[in-house]
């Protein structure tokens, strides 16, 4: 590219702009469309699928260039979001009507991943989370993690070691990460949409100035974040990375929070994926236990939804709370309630873009509706009975009728879509933009009396008086009558079959008309402002009214879940265990016509149940539908149970299914074994683990024994609230030497047309696993079936046949058996016969035989080994 200064003005403009913003696609306004230029051109034409063009020249070359209307951007915004791309929005902010040379231009948002903020880009019932991480300073220290939804308005603060890092990011969900650009990631971790920025970006003592300021504080003790550093670091690079990307200084902070580990009950990225929470194992349209609970009437009440799946809480005080909440809902007019939820505007996220002062004339008529909604539906909450929660959103929709009232009197009742198309600010509202309203209004009228006027003037019955937007007002008069046109007439347009003139009349009246719409548009926008600044006071409350919406919201989605299928309060305790009477899996029970129930006991005198059965008997159902109750147990939501009584939780870890990480370099047994190491290290005796079939990757006995000795670790070491679903039949035998071990088994039953599985669990250890009558179901050919059948009857009577087992129980780990040489044994426990077998094994020469010798010396071997 030649140097800047032998460009056009227009293009000097754009590169100095491109200068600034090198790895956003920058999008220009000219006129109806956003222009990109260059590169930019090419590479928007390849993603986008517009056409590029070349027009003019600068710098003796052409310019290559693409566009989209404006009115289009949004969309097509979205499709370079979902590409993982940035765009720089570049706006004419100078008047071209006042311009005399150049429209001044300057870039007024960056919009990347993590820093949507207008509707059309953003997921209704999720946030686009942008998240900063500060790795730490010393081998052992702590990574800072600072994170915020723009649209949302509050910022979160953590800390914590490189070992919980991934189940953080796993826990955040963020849509883009903000990392110091000299540090090398860990590629231990499955890193989202990554933007690198300058370390000293990344400064402790520039997060905490930036937080106090944003928070108008002058400590921040009070949030109990004054001594996160770490977590400061990151805050600094995450809110100058905000307000570059907004084009200025951010609106003060709605709410700081620090997250702490112990805070939350755990689940790690394999817990998330294996239990199905937010994310389905198989297909995009397969159900999760979100989309399941997910009947909410708003928006804002599915996202806090999510939040409140991603991050459970460990304190059994919050669960409570919102047990009592449902209980109260289930027992007053809940039907109703959700019916007055139904198409309430998004406050939340209108209060956050007029925070960011970037909302449009629609979104403050629909803040307008929902303030007008409040006190309607907080007379409604108030008929039930009062709890904590409902008592704090009864205190929350107590909203000042100042903001409400403003909008009613300042916003049209059906505003244009854009600010520029006029029509937004209500009649009545400001006494000089009605003035300039009239002239425009008046304008009809006065050119049909110009009109008939100038018919009866010069004859001409089919005179017309018109306008467009190209050449402004005219007067048309047909061919054939033109010599009958007055000389005042000034020709502005020639036609096929007329032609079109002005009168010095009707141009003083176009002056003045569209003069006044000019001056009316301008009046607009400056009295859109005004009612936007003058809003700002009220954001907090209009906020803490979002919130209590959504909390509403969601409470009463829970509470018709637990309705519609008959679920039941769980009852928090203080004793260690699981306690729960006809469970059920709150997903699959809804996609079936009958679900089983069955029982899980689990306390401290019965830490381990050792789960067997078949195939398909339903093993991994129980034990994902145990971890389910107790998830949503400290969720606050009923549990799919008759009744269920939960013990203190600090996490729940699973090892389920099989699947490997090619990416990674990792088979489905390196995998199954990193995943089971994770849990040895982590599982305190107030864990749930779930284990399934581990060990199946190898070879039997290396499996049989590495399964054996992971059970005893999760006995002895550990001592977790474990399932350890299995095949192999011989770690039943743990419970004979392992006191809190127990046998428990799915039932199935044989019949003459083939297994059938009943889904219920016993005490016990299974009979048998029924692999073959399995593969039989599953159409393996009738041959195979029969041969495998000969064959396990085979290995069933050599099994039966064995004097003697290894106990693998009886060996202790440290154990190393060593076996006895021949030559150890006493002399006199070797027999005559077996002397005579040695004696003649020495003296066989192989080489030195033929071979019908050879054959004579093994008879003659074999002979000698019988009378041994």
């Amino acid at each position: 590219m030649n140097s800047i200064s032998s460009h056009t003005p227009l293009m000097q403009q754009y590169l100095g702009m491109k200068a600034e913003y090198p790895d956003a696609l920058l999008l220009c306004r000219m006129g109806d469309f956003y222009e990109l230029f260059y590169a930019d051109a090419e590479k928007a034409a390849r993603l986008l699928d517009i056409t590029l063009t070349r027009r003019g020249q600068s710098a003796g070359e052409p310019v290559i260039m693409a566009g989209v209307p404006a009115q289009a951007l949004d969309g097509y915004l979205v499709k370079l979001v979902k590409l993982g791309e940035s765009a720089a929005i570049c706006e004419q902010i100078g008047d071209p009507a006042l311009a005399k040379g150049l429209v001044e231009r300057r870039v007024v948002r960056v919009v990347t991943p993590g820093t949507l903020t207008e509707h059309a880009l953003l997921d209704d019932k999720r946030d686009a989370v942008l998240l900063a991480v500060a790795p730490p300073k010393t081998a052992r220290g702590d990574w800072g993690l600072a994170w915020m939804a723009l649209s949302g308005g509050g910022i979160t603060l953590a800390q914590c070691d490189a070992a919980a890092l991934p189940d953080w990011l796993a826990r955040i969900t963020p849509a883009e990460v903000l990392w110091p650009q000299n540090h090398a990631m860990p590629d231990t971790v499955q890193w989202p949409f990554t933007t690198t920025r300058p370390d000293w970006h990344f400064d402790a003592a520039l997060g905490l100035r930036k937080l106090c300021a944003q928070l108008q504080v002058a400590h921040l003790g009070g949030f109990d974040a004054q001594a996160l550093s770490a977590a400061h670091a990151a805050a600094a690079a995450l809110l100058t990375y905000a307000e570059q990307t907004q084009g200025g200084a951010l609106p003060l902070l709605a709410d700081l929070r620090v997250e702490r580990a112990e805070h939350n009950l755990r689940l790690d990225a394999v817990a998330r994926r294996n239990l199905e929470i937010l994310q389905p194992l198989r297909g995009d349209d397969s159900p999760t236990l979100l989309s399941h609970l997910d009947t909410c009437q708003t928006a804002a009440g599915s996202r806090l939804l999510r939040d409140w799946l991603q991050a459970p809480p460990r304190d059994a005080a919050i669960s409570r709370s919102r047990h009592a909440a449902l209980q109260a809902l289930q027992d007053g007019a809940l039907p109703a309630l959700r019916a007055s939820l139904r198409g309430m505007a998004d406050l939340e996220r209108i209060a956050a873009r007029f925070a960011l002062k970037q909302a449009k004339p629609r979104e403050l008529s629909a803040l307008r509706d929902g303030l007008q909604r409040l006190p309607a539906l907080r007379a409604q909450a108030a008929a039930f009975e009062r709890g904590v929660l409902l008592q704090a959103v009864d205190q929350q929709l107590d909203l000042p009728p100042a903001a409400a009232g403003l909008l009613h009197q300042a916003i049209a009742a059906e505003p244009a879509l854009n600010l520029r198309d006029g029509g937004v600010i209500a009649p009545g509202f400001d006494a000089d933009l009605d003035a300039l309203r009239a002239i425009d209004t008046d304008c009809g009228s006065f050119l049909m009396e110009l009109e008939q006027r100038e018919r009866a003037r010069t004859g001409i019955a089919n005179l017309r008086v018109q306008y467009n937007k190209v050449h402004g007002f005219f007067i048309e008069v047909t061919n054939g009558q033109t010599d009958k046109v007055p000389d005042d007439y000034r020709r502005r347009q020639t036609l096929k079959g007329a032609e079109r003139y002005i009168t010095p009349e009707l141009k003083a009246f176009e002056d003045k008309a569209l003069s006044a719409q000019d001056r009316a548009l301008a009046r607009e926008k400056v009295l859109f402002d005004s009612v936007i600044d003058a809003l700002q006071p009220e954001l907090p409350a209009i906020r803490r009214a979002a919130h209590a919406v959504a909390l509403l919201d969601t409470l009463g989605a829970l509470a018709e879940r637990a309705s519609t299928y008959g679920w039941a309060c769980p009852e928090l305790v203080d004793t260690p265990g699981i306690d729960i009477d006809g469970g059920r899996h709150p997903v699959i029970e809804s996609r079936v016509d009958r679900f089983i129930p069955n029982d899980c006991k689990l306390d401290e005198q019965r830490r381990l149940l050792i789960l067997t059965g078949p195939n398909m008997g339903g093993k991994s159902t129980y034990m994902r539908q145990t971890a389910l109750i107790a998830l949503l147990a400290y969720l606050g939501s009923y549990v799919p149970a008759r009744s269920a009584r939960i013990g203190p939780l600090d996490a729940i870890y699973t090892r389920i299914g099989a699947s490997d990480d090619l990416a990674g370099g990792q088979s489905t047994f390196m995998v199954e074994m990193a995943e089971t190491a994770a849990i040895l290290r982590q599982a305190t005796p107030h864990s749930l683990v779930l284990m399934d079939e581990v060990g199946r990757g190898t070879s039997t006995f290396d499996g049989l024994a590495l399964a054996a000795a992971i059970a005893a670790q999760l006995h002895d070491r550990n001592r977790a609230l474990t399932l350890f679903a299995t095949h192999y039949f011989e770690l039943t035998d743990m419970v004979q030497r392992h006191p809190q071990a127990a046998n428990v088994h799915v039932g199935a039953a044989e019949m003459p047309q083939g297994i059938v599985f009943l889904h219920e669990v016993h005490e016990g250890p299974a009979s048998r696993s029924y692999g073959v009558q399995v593969a039989q179901l599953a159409g393996v050919p009738a041959a195979v079936i029969r041969d495998a059948r000969k064959r396990l009857d085979a290995l069933e009577r050599q099994h039966q046949q064995q004097d003697a087992q290894l106990n693998l129980f009886d060996v202790a780990a440290d154990a190393a058996p060593q076996p006895a040489a021949v030559n150890d044994a006493p002399a006199a426990a070797i027999s005559a016969e077996l002397h005579a077998l040695l004696d003649t094994l020495d003296a066989i020469d192989p080489d030195a035989m033929a071979p019908r010798q050879a054959l004579d010396a093994l008879y003659q071997l074999k002979a000698l080994r019988g009378a041994a």
